[in-house]
């Protein structure tokens, strides 16, 4: 169900080089149009001058011109930059190199992910044994010229006969699924329309899957239009999509979506039913032996986390949160299913679960010890087996399998050590390196730290800091502070090729994990979201006023980045204390928070934000909105919001609004732009050539507005 949390949901020259900024008094921003547009909230009239930026530039002549002339500006900035180009190359070069992804097993064949270093879209690979010649089983960079068209889903039948995968184009979330005969390396003609949040599982006897889909969106509104009233099907092989099996839906309520499951051994499908992106889950199973029989509910609320697991025979396995907010293994027998019968398998620990599986008859978990990775296994009565190590601050992620594996396999990277590939010995414990990425870069060259902060109200929060070890921290320093904070997503230690450039250049990275992550379970969480959300930016800004204290920085150096809810965190903390930053990057973000839950996924996000829908809540979201909040004669930090046309999760406009009301508020010579990307989305599948020049761009817009000395080779 992680998958599902996270599609709901909202990352060359030798010597110095001192750049002059670009101001932007030489900038003739748009003149864009500030209508008479009003909201009424609860007694209280809130204008809305940009609400026409919401329409989809497909269907609307002046929002098109918009963003033409928009991106015309941007570019004509960036374009001065000299060292843009270097910039781009040595990205270029960084990125690459030959990237693998974990192996998975599948009827004794081995299946993963490579790319090459620079292709758009990862090609998946096929070999009969482990030290076989793989062979290509799927290449989407053939299906677009550019790389817009990717790779989304994928589900194979046991008897390793039959792939289900799924297609998506310019960054949608809406997909379209497909089957593949492995046999014939041929698709079918089955083509499923009309889907997004779901994955495919089949039936043990190969014949067809389960999946989700959503009506078909009204003419020119599939960008837009709030997704409601998904059911959930069953697709036999070959048949066409009209008429695929209805299994479960509750007319009765438009709001809920459907995951389902099959158990591993075939007799249960396994439904898990949410409401948003809280991982509050309604069970209903059905015994797929008795053909007539119906849905059973055995969790009838959305109180707690209840995510399965798996299963012997009767018995079903959840990971929860069920008095024990770091969460918890219990056991719940179906043939006597009232609560005092659920047995405690695996009891809360200090430190929070982050993530469990069942891999060679071992529940494999993983905790969070201040936000490390820390992976133990357990027998299926719970007893402790042993731990799993790894080397220094990074994070180990996979063990992916079956109950009958005998083998799995796990990646491992930090913010200076590239991915590395292990396969694991589930009966001796013994990781053996499996690929080990071979990258144009020392990682001697670096050191990464762990710092601990006191927020505004004293909460000790984390942060990772990362630099080259030969700079001079002397409070002049380039730095670029990161965040999320919401949702429970924990910002853990990984390899990234832009922070890599970052640090080449001469720059500080910081990566703060603050309130409204899952880094200390549930209960850091919840301090972070609905009417607790300001605690977020105060972390924020608190990780700012460290960094500037402890001599790494000045607030004229100081630059700040977050994506999609974390694109909302600095336009809010921008916003509450522009003197503190030398500029931001706001990258698809959510940024009027009166409106968001009127548009495609933004609805599931009630359960972190809330709705004005509440009078209560509308005065908490009125009081951080970003959009709302832009306040004229104000000197705000240089900024370059960031979006693409057909993101489908927060929709451009709120950027597009934001971009907007900033460039008509802003008082000073710091530039306020936006880059809009073309057949783009919210980032998942972007193709890897967009990527580096968004990258690039971010980093000169920053070597210019910062006033950076950067280095480099």
């Amino acid at each position: 169900m992680r998958w599902l949390r996270k599609a709901l949901i909202c990352s060359v020259f030798v010597g110095l080089l001192t750049t002059l900024p670009v101001v932007s008094k030489d900038l003739d921003y748009p003149k864009a149009r500030r209508a008479d547009t009003v909201e009424t909230y609860h007694n209280t009239i809130v204008p809305d001058p940009y609400q026409w930026l919401e329409e989809d530039p497909r269907n609307s002549e002046e929002v098109a011109a918009w963003i033409k002339a928009e991106n015309e500006v941007t570019e004509a900035f960036l374009s001065k930059i000299p060292e843009r180009s270097s910039i781009l190359e040595r990205l270029t070069q960084l990125w690459n190199y030959e990237r693998y992804t974990s192996p998975f097993k599948v009827a004794g064949r081995y299946y993963f992910f490579k790319n090459d270093g620079l292709q758009n879209q990862s090609v998946l690979y096929v070999m009969e044994a482990l030290d076989g010649e793989p062979r290509v089983l799927l290449d989407p960079n053939q299906w677009s010229e550019d790389g817009t068209v990717a790779l989304r889903g994928l589900s194979m039948s046991e008897d390793g006969r039959y792939m289900a995968y799924a297609r998506s184009s310019a960054g949608s979330d809406w997909q379209e699924w497909y089957v593949r005969n492995l046999q014939t390396n041929e698709d079918l003609p089955d083509k499923l329309q009309w889907t997004k949040f779901t994955g495919a599982d089949w039936t043990k006897d190969g014949k067809g899957f389960f999946y989700s889909r959503f009506p078909q969106p009204e003419e020119g509104q599939q960008y837009t239009s709030l997704n409601k009233n998904q059911k959930l099907y069953y697709h036999r092989v070959g048949s066409d999509q009209k008429d695929d099996v209805l299994v479960y839906h509750r007319p009765d309520q438009p709001d809920w979506g459907y995951s389902a499951t099959v158990s591993e051994d075939g007799r249960y499908l396994v439904i898990h039913v949410w409401k948003g992106t809280d991982p509050k889950y309604r069970i209903v199973y059905k015994d797929l032996l008795e053909p007539y029989g119906m849905p059973v509910d055995l969790i009838d609320n959305f109180d707690n986390e209840y995510s399965f697991l798996g299963n012997d025979g009767p018995v079903f396995y959840f990971k929860t949160d069920l008095d024990a907010p770091r969460g918890r293994v219990i056991a719940i027998d179906t043939r006597s299913p009232e609560r005092d019968n659920w047995v405690e398998i695996i009891p809360e620990a200090a430190e929070p679960l982050d993530g469990i599986g069942i891999t060679g008859n071992l529940f494999v978990a993983t905790y969070l010890k201040d936000v490390i990775n820390r992976v133990r296994m357990f027998r299926m009565d719970g007893s402790h087996v042993r731990d799993v190590e790894f080397p220094g601050i990074g994070t180990g992620s996979g063990f992916d399998g079956k109950r009958v594996d005998l083998e799995t396999f796990y990646l491992y990277s930090s913010f200076d050590t590239p991915p590395s590939i292990y396969r694991y010995d589930m009966i001796t414990g013994e990781s053996e390196l499996w690929k080990q990425a071979k990258v144009v870069f020392d990682p001697d060259e670096y050191t990464v730290k762990q710092v601990f902060y006191a927020s505004k109200d004293g909460t000790k929060v984390p942060m990772f800091v990362a630099h080259r070890k030969d700079i001079k921290l002397d409070g002049n320093r380039p730095t670029l502070l990161y965040g999320y904070g919401g949702f429970g997503i924990s910002l853990k230690p990984r390899y990234s090729v832009t922070r890599i450039a970052w640090m080449e250049m001469g720059g500080v990275y910081a990566q703060a994990n603050l309130r409204g992550g899952g880094e200390y379970g549930e209960d850091w969480h919840d301090a972070g979201k609905l009417h607790n959300k300001q605690n977020v930016f105060d972390d924020f800004i608190a990780a700012a006023e460290w960094l500037i204290k402890n001599d790494y920085t000045k607030p004229k150096k100081l630059a700040i980045q977050g994506g999609s809810n974390g694109g909302l965190l600095v336009g809010a903390v921008m916003t509450q204390r522009p003197e503190l930053f030398g500029a931001a990057l706001p990258a698809v973000g959510v940024m009027d928070m009166l409106r968001f839950h009127h548009f495609t996924a933004g609805r599931y996000w009630v359960d972190d934000y809330g709705s004005v829908d509440d009078p209560e809540m509308f005065e908490t979201l009125l009081a951080y909105s970003p959009y709302h909040n832009l306040k004229p004669g104000t000197q705000y930090p240089a900024t370059m919001v960031t979006t693409a046309d057909t993101d489908d999760r927060v929709i451009p406009g709120h950027s597009f609004k934001f971009a907007s009301a900033l460039q008509h508020a802003h008082k000073g010579d710091a530039p306020v732009l936006i880059r809009i990307e073309t057949s783009a989305g919210h980032g998942a599948g972007k193709p890897t050539e967009k990527r580096i020049a968004e990258a690039a761009d971010q980093w000169a817009f920053l070597l210019e507005t910062l006033e950076m000395d950067a280095r480099r080779r």
